[in-house]
């Protein structure tokens, strides 16, 4: 009989220790569907689209004859390699993400996954910024990745609260004035 592998994980209550089974995989990083759902196009183009056009302009260009010298045929393998790496890359990592919908989020009064945050810092100056994962920021469109140190600071934050931030320009603090998720 194989025993179970545990992992200590920390002091809970003084002396009580909580520990994992480490055959049970923790969840992946969090991703919304829109943002799955635009690596699963990503994936679909390139596996139904891109990869068949470059797969037939090899096969022309190896039946052209002299391959050392043959431009179409060179670029065309380059390239399919560059497609099989990123369809591996996209698989993997769809494989690892788990889907959360901000909108079956119960608790809407603190900051989690998918929440829409309108923060001051001590200046004064307003940003309203999403929570995404990681696979869809974008710092122009105000979406920050779910490990930026900036959304790592602010989980768990209700309105009122005043997080400090480590940034590379040095510490900032930031209250949250408020918080929005997408109507369920």
């Amino acid at each position: 009989m194989r025993k179970a592998v545990t992992k200590r994980i920390g002091d809970l209550a003084g002396s009580a220790m909580l520990y994992m089974d480490l055959a049970m995989k923790p969840a992946g990083p969090p991703i919304s569907p829109s943002g799955m759902a635009a690596l699963r196009a990503r994936y679909d183009h390139l596996l139904g689209k891109e990869r068949p056009e470059i797969v037939e302009i090899v096969s022309w260009a190896a039946g052209n004859g002299d391959r050392s010298e043959n431009g179409d045929y060179l670029y065309g393998r380059k390239r399919m390699r560059e497609i099989d790496r990123e369809l591996g890359y996209l698989a993997r990592r769809m494989k690892a993400l788990r889907v959360v919908n901000p909108a079956d989020q119960t608790e809407r009064g603190k900051v989690f996954f998918g929440a829409t945050v309108t923060i001051a810092d001590e200046d004064d100056n307003h940003k309203t910024l999403t929570i995404v994962g990681d696979d869809e920021q974008d710092a122009a469109k105000g979406l920050i990745g779910w490990s930026a140190p900036l959304a790592r600071a602010l989980r768990g934050a209700a309105v009122g609260d005043l997080k400090m931030v480590r940034l590379p320009s040095g510490e900032k603090e930031w209250e949250v004035l408020e918080i929005e998720y997408p109507a369920p």
